[in-house]
């Protein structure tokens, strides 16, 4: 079993940045690839990003590449999604997950409870 809390969303104007943190108990992340996704309002949970179990390799949704970057802490069982160049549509509950790294919701077993990043324009 794995437990994730997210934190750092927030509100932020458009161009802005957000780093959030997805802290892990239970059995050790390093099992596990990563990811973030996000749902926003009156919107399907959409890929963000993901990272595999050693940290090497990274997947990112075309609407956040180049903006967004996830890596991670296995030693201290975390992951982070940083956020940079933010625009209104970005605004969402981001969740953080752990499971097998193919960017689809069904391939991640652990959610968190999610935290909300707002854009204002």
């Amino acid at each position: 079993q794995v437990q994730l809390v997210e934190d750092g969303g927030g509100l932020v104007q458009a161009g802005g940045s957000l780093r959030l943190s997805c802290a892990a108990s239970g059995r050790p992340v390093s099992f596990y690839a990563m990811a973030w996704f996000r749902q926003g309002p009156g919107k399907e949970r959409e890929f963000v990003a993901a990272i595999n179990w050693s940290g090497d390799s990274t997947h990112y949704a075309d609407s956040t590449k180049g903006r967004f970057t996830i890596s991670r802490d296995n030693a201290n069982n975390r992951v982070y999604l940083q956020m940079n160049n933010l625009e209104p549509e970005d605004t969402a509950v981001y969740y953080c997950a752990a499971g097998r790294g193919a960017p689809v919701s069904a391939a991640y077993t652990y959610w968190g409870q999610g935290t909300q990043v707002t854009v204002s324009s």
